[in-house]
């Protein structure tokens, strides 16, 4: 191919995980109600599994196609777990560790940062010989999640307000928060499961409309434009 179309393919292979990330996140708030926070997260691990074997064969394959199908799987992945696993984290948490267990996925993707760059050192995967492997080591991270999240309970707020199973939500809460008198939160996940009863699921469209949250989500917009800008991805 000439050079032109050579560097048409890199910024496809390249540009296309953010558009399966815009995929996964536009399905997440679905996937999540459908199937619960913990199934979701472990569901979304095939997609991973399925991109690493694709984007890890296709150098002996001979495919550049595979490289940017493995590229989407791998962005609607990352797109459907960002969500979930922050409405899963804050959820589990209790009241006074919400914000704190929040923030631990910024410093989990800034961790996941430094490592993929760290092991695209030449010194290390970045070679020709070795690259394939480090397409596919987004493979390991879905494993292991795959090997724990069983051992784990449900949200405790989806049990309750979506599934209306109470005694799997006071189960659950023994299991993440010990033994204790944790009534107030559960009476307070009761409030807002009357609150919200009879309520549609809000859509992205009605998410524009609601004057209601129009600063917050202005201000988050701003926020994550500005981000894009600085250069920091460059850096």
């Amino acid at each position: 191919p000439s050079e032109e179309m050579i560097t048409l393919m890199w910024s496809f292979v390249v540009s296309i995980y953010s558009i399966g990330g815009l995929l996964g996140s536009m399905s997440a708030g679905y996937v999540s109600v459908r199937l619960g926070r913990k199934k979701a997260m472990l569901f979304a691990n095939f997609p991973t599994l399925l991109s690493a074997a694709l984007m890890g064969f296709s150098w002996l394959c001979g495919s550049f196609e595979m490289l940017i199908a493995g590229r989407l799987l791998s962005g609607v992945c990352g797109g459907l777990t960002l969500s979930i696993n922050l409405m899963y984290a804050g959820e589990c948490a209790p009241w006074k560790l919400r914000g704190m267990t929040a923030i631990t996925a910024s410093t989990a993707i800034a961790v996941g940062k430094f490592v993929g760059f760290a092991l695209g050192l030449r010194e290390v995967l970045g070679v020709e010989a070795l690259w394939p492997v480090l397409m596919a080591t987004n493979a390991i991270p879905a494993l292991v999640q795959l090997l724990t999240l069983p051992f784990f309970p449900d949200s405790p707020r989806y049990l309750l307000i979506d599934k209306k199973d109470k005694e799997g939500c006071m189960k659950a809460v023994k299991q993440l928060w010990g033994d204790g008198d944790h009534m107030a939160e559960i009476d307070d996940m009761v409030a807002e499961q009357e609150a919200i009863r009879g309520e549609k699921t809000k859509s992205l469209c009605d998410l524009f409309r609601d004057k209601g949250v129009r600063w917050q989500l202005i201000t988050l917009f701003l926020v994550c434009s500005c981000m894009q800008l600085l250069g920091v991805n460059m850096v």
